[in-house]
C-alpha cells in the first residue's frame, strides 16, 4: 500500500480538488483499491464523498491521533493507494500525516506570493526525508508566469512535467460529488497524465528526490 499525502501550507491551493480527481484516476487507470483520508478539519474532501454516488473511491475515517494504527487497518484492507487530504497550515497533524507518507504532493499555483508560501512545507518535506513532487496547479497554459513558475519551482525539487489547467469544471464537478473528467466535455485530460506518472513514481528506484537547500525557495 502506498500513502500520498496532498499538503500546502496556504489555503486555496486546491488540495482537496487534487486529492479527489487523483483517487478517481486511480480508479478509472484500474489501480485500486483506492481509499481518501480527510485529515482537514474543514472536511471539504469527506463532504464530496458523501455527496458521490460512485461507489469508489473508498473514504477511511481517521484522526490525527489514531492515524498510524488506521493506515495499519486500511492496509489490511488490501487497499493499494491511500490518499490523505491535509489542513492548510503546518501543525501536528501535517507533520503526521508527512511522516507517514510515501510521497507528498504539493500543489502550487503561479504567483510569487504562492512560491514562497510553498517554503514552510517543502522545508517540513525535508526534514522527515520524504519524496516530494510539486504540481503546478490552476495554470494558463502561455501565461508567462507558469513558465517563470515552473522554472522556480524545478530548481528546489520535482516537478510534474504535467500541470493542473485552469478549467471551471474542476470546481463545478466537486460540487456534487463527481470530477472534471466524469461530465462529458469538459476535459481534464491533464489529471489522467499526472496519475500515471504518480503511479509510474514508485515503480521506479527513488524517483523523486528532496532539494539539499529547501530555505532558499523562500527568497526565490
Amino acid at each position: 500500500m502506498r500513502v500520498i499525502a496532498i499538503a500546502s501550507q496556504k489555503g486555496g491551493s486546491g488540495k482537496t480538488t487534487l486529492a479527489g480527481h487523483l483517487a478517481v484516476a486511480a480508479e478509472q487507470a484500474g489501480r485500486g483499491p483506492v481509499a481518501l483520508i480527510d485529515a482537514d478539519p474543514q472536511g471539504s474532501l469527506a463532504e464530496w464523498w458523501n455527496a458521490r454516488e460512485a461507489e469508489t473511491p473508498l473514504m477511511a475515517r481517521s484522526s490525527a491521533t489514531q492515524l498510524a494504527s488506521d493506515l495499519e487497518r486500511v492496509r489490511a484492507l488490501d487497499i493499494r493507494y491511500v490518499i490523505v487530504d491535509t489542513p492548510p497550515a503546518i501543525l501536528d497533524t501535517v507533520s503526521q500525516v508527512i511522516r507517514l507518507a510515501d510521497l507528498v504532493i504539493l500543489p502550487v499555483q503561479p504567483s510569487p506570493h504562492d512560491l514562497k508560501a510553498a517554503a514552510a512545507t517543502v522545508e517540513l518535506v525535508g526534514r522527515t526525508g520524504k519524496k516530494l513532487l510539486f504540481v503546478l496547479n490552476n495554470t494558463l497554459p502561455k501565461a508567462r508566469i507558469t513558465r517563470e513558475a515552473a522554472e522556480v519551482l524545478a530548481r528546489y525539487g520535482t516537478l510534474a512535467p504535467m500541470h493542473v489547467h485552469h478549467r471551471t469544471g474542476y470546481a463545478s464537478s466537486m460540487i456534487d460529488g463527481r470530477t472534471i473528467m466524469e461530465i462529458p466535455g469538459s476535459g481534464g485530460p491533464e489529471i489522467a497524465n499526472l496519475w500515471a506518472y504518480v503511479d509510474h513514481s514508485f515503480a521506479v528506484a527513488d524517483p523523486l528526490e528532496i532539494p539539499g537547500n529547501v530555505i532558499a525557495l523562500a527568497r526565490a
